[in-house]
Order: structure tokens, then C-alpha cells, then sequence
């Protein structure tokens, strides 16, 4: 990773706007074209992706996911802006060019920078390892500049040169020089690597390794005859080197501190932050700057890597370049979910580039994808038969046009199919020590609870001790926001995948396992049934036009702190919500309340019909609430929200309680659930739950029951999707684009 001085971090009001997408509000239904006519001469559009899983020295830990991301990548560029295969090169261990040091040398210089015109398009993206070496190019001994970042090829050898141990790795100095010989303005660099940290944390590696070596000679010589070439002094070269980025915009994975994961998925690996960013742009409507593709992107990289990872983006200085759309392209196909790679007869293989990382749950069998002309426009239907990590095989249900079923064709999600025995995935983390099998054995007698070991597949929570190193480095951490509230060492409690605590899931230190999870039983069952709810989210593909907000109610004036809407069937009428507040606080593209503000939640309903509204809350501790509906007495009509209408939630007129922000500190989420068919099922086991607490009205807390109340509203959803296919698992639920829109909006809790 570069060392990236100045960086936007995207937490002022006027970027969370752009983050929301309303400041780009040009959704446009463009043509459709396949990638042998969106492979255009002029400008030439050239890609390097470099992925490194594997070095030869011995020490230095392997990664899963880094040459997923090449293909990522790839995918992306060929099929949704335009590349040629052609001008795309992949330099990986399986590729003619090996990532060695030499090989990326090579890469560069011949793909990128010898071809590169002006007015052409040029990406450069790295995954693999990071690191830093002692800076030669700081005179003046600045602390902040000491070290310089670098990205390490796979063959990295070390060697002493005096009292100096160097290393062969490629600093971010040469970055800037490359960028500099590189003829074209319209340059993108992503790395998906960091310098800090390394090695396990939780689930995930990180992607670097130890650091403070001196760069080689070889090295320091091959920076000196850059400087030649480009006629650059030393001093020249440093004071352009500290005013920013040389060409173009960087985007890099994680800030200067900060780790970049390498992520087991389901079926797959892949850097957290790459594939964020790629599976956005998939489903991007319109054509957003490239700082509100980050922020964006940002909220999801932390949700399924760590709150320690919140991507950044630097521009040329005065260049504006942050304001130009991802790659300096604006995207001449429809937002996808999919595309074929190849067809026979009836049977097509298709890459799920797509689907939001924590969904893919629900398209391992029976869902249901639209094949979309060059309006993008539906003309049949593919039904999902089996899927292998990213990659899946279907069958041709439906189909209008047969010169469409050909390899590059997109495919857009009409209904996901999420199991009815749905599993919270447990991963068992050794600190656990000689008590990883007692663990095992009781979580599995839980129902639909599945422990399983770290490092092989994607889990939803992780459960281990609190050891006395994490809690130190917690407590340093969370020093700075005066919380002290951290587990004891020897407690034993929940984890995020990335070690993020869960609050109110820990015990008394030397609690013994058995009597811990029958204290976490409850917790399980609410983490579960938000898994359950969560995989209906589908904002960015669903076909119904809502709009959703949370505003802070203050005293003198409200303000409006965050926005979710559906773009894929916005109008150019449909207005942009109030901007937000400038008084609320970003991080990471997620907006930060503190305890005790009122909030109220603003739904709209943009549609010509009908929908029936479900609010729910997850609070920080996994805790599951329904705000709306909240008359446990009424019928079915209590959810309605007419066409048109706009609806508070708490309405003063006609609520009778209030919502404020709340303990503990950390990450609360708003669902909200639009549907053309009433929720009967789930109002009966809502109300049938109320009446039991012998409440008649206001906020309805799930607990125990919250598995129950959300199997009810699967039930409900699936009424109406099962229509769209010819046949379907009588042990899955479907949730179609067409009848449903689920929404969320993140915020964070603050004191």
C-alpha cells in the first residue's frame, strides 16, 4: 500500500450525500451491449491486475482470496465498462508474467505505461501483502514520513548491506513514478493491501506482513533512473511526492493504521474490500462519482471485515478527479447482478459478481435471474440449479429473444430463495483452547446453529475468550472514546468476524463454556432471526420505488442524517430527500448519533399501489425490535402506507412513544420493509407475542420468540414470488424484486 499522506475520508455531510447517490440522480436505462461492441478503439481502455496468494520465501503467510480479486476485477471491466480481454492484463502464480519482482516491473512498464495515450483509460490493481521499509527520501527526518509503504512481490528476498537488512520490495516512491511516466490523466490505482497489523484476526488475514527493513540497492537504482528518465530531481520529486498523488485518483483499501482482509466467503475468498467495490459497481445505477462510490462501499467493506477498515480515496491535487465516475468511465450497460459466461441448449453458466457478500445464502438453488436486452428490459427467465463459490449453473425457464442466451449477456435478480432451515454459522476461536471441543458439542445441540473452525468458510459470529493482549489493544483503542465498559480477560463471549466485540455478550471472567452458551441461547436465537431478515435486503434490485430516511429531532430544527432508497426504479420526477445535516458526524460513510437524540424514521412510498410497511431495529447488541406496525390489537391494515404517502414513524398524531438512541456504543441498523401483500402470518405471531406481555401497542422487542416472528414473515413474502418460477424447494422461501423492497440504513452510536 502507498504511503497516502492527505486522504479524503469522506466524513463531511456534503459526501454522505454523494454517498447516498441522490447528487448523481441520472438514472438512466442505457443500451445494452455485449463485450465484443463495447471493446471501442478510442479511448483505449488498459487494465494490469496483479494478484499474489502465494510467496516463495518461507515466513511469510499465504493468501486465499488475492487472485479472486484479479478475476473480480476482470469481470467487472470487460463486462460492465467496456474492456477488451485483450488490453487486460492478469499477472498472477498461474499467469505467463509471474507477480515476481522483476514480472511486475515488466507488467507495468510494457502493458501500462508503453501503451498508455493521452485521453485513454489506464487501472492498475494490486492484492496481495504490504509492508513498509525505512523511507531514504525523507532529509528532513520528518517522524511522520520515516517509513515508506510498499507492496511485496512474491519472490521478496532479503539481504544485509552493512548494518542495514533490505528487502526487495516496491515502494510506493516507484508507485509515484509510474504514475508520473504514465502518459493518460484517466489512471486508476486500487490496492487491496495495508501495512499494518498481519497475519489472524478472527476469521480473516490480514494482508501484511512485518516491516522496518531498508529498501535494496536494486531498488534505490531503479528509482534513480526513473528520476532520469522523467527529468526529476531528488528534491523535485519529494515535493511533488508530498503534495499528493501524481496522475489520476488511488483508492486504497484501508487507511495508513488500518488492515485489509483477506475473506473467506461462502464458497469463496476474496479481499473484503475488492469485492465490496466490485459487487457495487455491478448493481450501480447511473454513473456516481467516484468518492460516493467509496463511501458507499466503505459501510460495507467495515460490516463484513472490520470496523479497523474504511477504505480511502486521494485525487491530483486541484484535479477534481474525485467528482469523475469509478475508472474515468461512465458504465454504457445496465446494472446486473450476473452475466453468462456460456450457454448450451437449455444449460447456462453464469458469475455472480453481483450479489451483496452476505447473500449468498439465498442463491445457492432455485432463484430466479432475468435476462435483460439492451433496454434492459427483461426478455426470459434462468433459474439457478447449482452455484460453486461465484460461479453458478442454471436453466432456461423463459425466453424471448434466443440471440441474447450468449456469453457476456447480463442477468438481473427477480427472486432469491432463502432457506427455511437457515443456519447461524459459529465460528470457534482458539482461545478457546482445550475447550474448542466441549464448545463445538454444545453449540451443536442448539437448533439450526453450526460451529464451525476459523479460516475456511464465512461465519456470522465468532465465539472465544477475551485474552489479555485484545483487551489491552481494546482498551487503547477505546480509550479515545471514553468507553471503559470493556469484557474482563477470561470472559467469554461473541466476536464479529474481525474481532469486533458484540456488546452485552460477555460473561464473568472464568465462566466455564457450558453455562456460557446456555447464557448466550437467546442472543443466538435474535442474531439468527436478523441472519433470517438480512438476506431479504435487496435495495439495489428490487423494483419497487421507496425512499427511507432517519432524522434527528432537535429542538429548533431537524436534521436528516441518512438516506436508503431503491434506484432501479426512481423517475427523473421523484425528488431528493433534504440534504444531511452538517452538524451530523460521518465515519466511514456511516453517520454517528449520540445517546439520547430522538430519531424519527420518514418512509415513502413512490409507488402507484399499496405497500404494507415492516420497521425493525437491530440494535448494537444484535437485539431485535419492530417499530412498525405497533397496534398489536388491529388487523392487517395497521402496516398500510397508501400510494403515494409518507409516513413518520413514531407519527406525533397518532404514537404514543418516542425513539431515542440508546447504550451500549457501536453499530445499529433500521430495516425497512416494503410489500404488495399483506404480512398476515407475521402480524398474527407478532400479535400473539404482544398479547402474552399483554402490551397493546408501541415497541415490540422479539427475544425468544424472534426466530418464530421472522420464519412468519418469510412465509408471508413468499406468497406472491412463487409465482415468478415453474417450480421451486418446498423447503425455501422466495423473495421476488417484483412484490418486495427491503431497505436498511446504518448508523453508528455514539456518546
Amino acid at each position: 500500500m502507498t504511503d497516502i499522506n492527505r486522504r479524503h475520508f469522506l466524513q463531511s455531510a456534503g459526501a454522505f450525500l454523494a454517498a447516498l447517490g441522490w447528487s448523481k440522480f441520472d438514472i438512466q436505462h442505457q443500451a445494452l451491449r455485449y463485450a465484443k461492441v463495447l471493446a471501442q478503439s478510442t479511448p483505449r481502455k488498459l487494465a494490469l491486475l496483479i494478484g499474489i496468494n502465494n510467496y516463495q520465501p518461507t515466513g511469510i503467510p499465504p493468501l486465499k482470496g488475492c487472485e479472486t480479486d484479479v478475476e473480480l476485477q476482470r469481470e467487472l471491466l470487460v463486462n460492465r465498462f467496456g474492456f477488451n480481454p485483450k488490453d487486460i492484463l492478469t499477472v498472477t502464480g498461474s499467469t505467463q508474467i509471474k507477480p515476481t519482482r522483476a514480472g511486475i516491473l515488466q507488467a507495468v512498464e510494457e502493458h501500462l505505461i508503453k501503451q498508455a495515450k493521452p485521453g485513454d483509460v489506464a487501472v492498475l490493481h494490486f492484492s496481495g501483502h504490504g509492508s513498509q521499509v525505512i523511507n531514504p527520501y525523507n532529509p528532513s527526518g520528518d517522524e511522520r514520513q520515516k517509513l515508506n509503504s510498499i507492496f511485496v512481490p512474491s519472490d521478496r528476498t532479503k539481504s544485509q548491506a552493512g548494518t542495514e537488512e533490505t528487502v526487495s520490495d516496491i515502494m510506493g516512491a516507484t508507485l509515484f513514478l509510474w504514475m508520473s511516466a504514465t502518459s493518460t490523466e484517466n489512471l486508476t490505482v486500487v490496492l487491496d493491501s495495508c501495512h499494518s497489523g498481519g497475519g489472524k484476526r478472527g476469521n480473516l488475514t490480514i494482508r501484511a506482513i512485518g516491516g522496518g527493513e531498508y529498501p535494496c540497492a536494486e531498488e534505490k537504482e531503479y528509482h534513480r533512473q526513473w528520476l532520469s528518465k522523467l527529468g526529476l530531481s531528488q528534491e523535485k520529486f519529494i515535493e511533488e511526492r508530498n503534495r499528493g498523488v501524481a496522475k489520476g485518483i488511488v483508492i486504497a483499501s484501508a487507511a495508513a493504521n488500518q488492515y485489509a482482509a483477506d475473506t473467506p466467503f461462502d464458497g469463496f475468498d476474496a479481499g473484503a474490500f475488492t469485492y465490496t467495490l466490485t459487487q457495487y459497481l455491478w448493481q450501480q445505477t447511473g454513473n456516481r462519482a467516484a468518492e460516493t462510490v467509496l463511501a458507499n462501499v466503505s459501510r460495507t467493506t467495515a460490516r463484513i471485515s472490520s470496523t479497523q477498515q474504511s477504505p480511502e480515496i486521494e485525487a491530483k491535487p486541484a484535479s477534481n478527479n474525485q467528482t469523475q465516475p469509478t475508472y474515468f468511465l461512465t458504465a454504457p450497460t445496465p446494472p446486473a447482478e450476473a452475466v453468462i459466461r456460456s450457454a448450451a441448449g437449455k444449460q447456462v453458466e453464469f458469475w455472480l459478481g453481483g450479489i451483496d457478500p452476505q447473500s449468498f445464502a439465498a442463491f445457492n438453488k432455485d432463484s430466479v435471474f432475468a435476462i435483460i436486452d439492451r433496454q434492459g428490459q427483461p426478455q426470459g427467465l434462468i433459474q439457478l440449479e447449482s452455484r460453486q463459490g461465484l460461479l453458478a449453473r442454471g436453466k432456461v425457464v423463459e425466453l424471448k429473444q434466443e440471440q441474447l442466451l450468449q456469453p457476456g449477456a447480463l442477468l438481473q435478480e427477480q427472486a432469491r430463495a432463502i432457506p427455511s432451515d437457515l443456519k447461524l454459522r459459529i465460528g470457534l476461536d482458539e482461545s478457546l483452547g482445550s475447550e474448542l471441543n466441549a464448545a463445538r458439542e454444545a453449540l451443536a445441540k442448539l437448533d439450526r446453529l453450526e460451529p464451525l473452525p476459523l479460516g475456511q468458510t464465512q461465519v456470522e459470529y465468532i465465539f472465544g475468550r477475551m485474552t489479555e493482549a485484545l483487551r489491552q489493544k481494546l482498551a487503547q483503542k477505546l480509550a479515545k472514546a471514553d468507553v471503559s465498559d470493556i469484557p474482563p480477560a477470561g470472559s467469554l463471549g461473541l466476536y464479529a468476524p474481525g474481532l469486533d466485540l458484540i456488546p452485552g455478550s460477555f460473561g464473568a471472567a472464568g465462566e466455564t463454556v457450558a453455562p456460557a452458551i446456555a447464557r448466550l441461547k437467546s442472543k443466538f436465537r435474535s442474531l439468527l432471526a436478523v441472519r433470517i431478515v438480512k438476506l431479504t435486503l435487496n435495495a439495489e434490485s428490487s423494483r419497487l420505488n421507496v425512499a427511507a430516511s432517519i432524522k434527528v429531532i432537535q429542538v429548533t430544527e431537524t436534521q436528516f442524517a441518512a438516506t436508503a432508497f431503491t434506484p432501479r426504479n426512481l423517475t427523473k420526477t421523484d425528488s431528493a430527500p433534504p440534504p444531511i445535516s452538517k452538524a451530523i458526524q460521518v465515519v466511514g460513510g456511516i453517520p454517528q448519533l449520540p445517546i439520547g437524540v430522538g430519531v424519527q424514521c420518514q418512509v415513502e412510498n413512490r409507488e402507484k399501489r399499496d405497500l404494507y410497511l415492516t420497521l425493525l431495529v437491530i440494535d448494537p447488541t444484535g437485539e431485535l425490535a419492530v417499530v412498525f406496525p405497533n397496534s398489536w390489537t388491529a388487523g392487517v391494515d395497521a402496516a398500510l402506507v397508501r400510494a403515494g404517502e409518507t409516513r413518520q414513524i413514531p407519527d406525533p398524531d397518532r404514537d404514543a412513544f418516542k425513539l431515542t438512541v440508546g447504550e451500549p456504543v457501536g453499530t445499529s441498523e433500521v430495516l425497512v420493509i416494503a410489500s404488495l401483500s399483506p404480512l398476515r402470518e407475521s402480524l398474527q405471531r407478532l400479535q400473539t407475542i404482544a398479547a402474552g406481555r399483554a402490551i397493546q401497542s408501541g415497541i415490540l422487542t422479539l427475544d425468544e420468540e424472534s426466530v418464530s416472528a421472522a420464519d412468519s414473515f418469510l412465509a408471508d413474502i413468499d406468497v406472491r414470488s412463487r409465482n415468478l418460477v415453474v417450480s421451486f424447494n418446498p423447503n425455501s422461501r422466495a423473495a421476488g424484486t417484483q412484490q418486495l423492497a427491503a431497505l436498511s440504513i446504518t448508523f453508528g452510536v455514539s456518546r
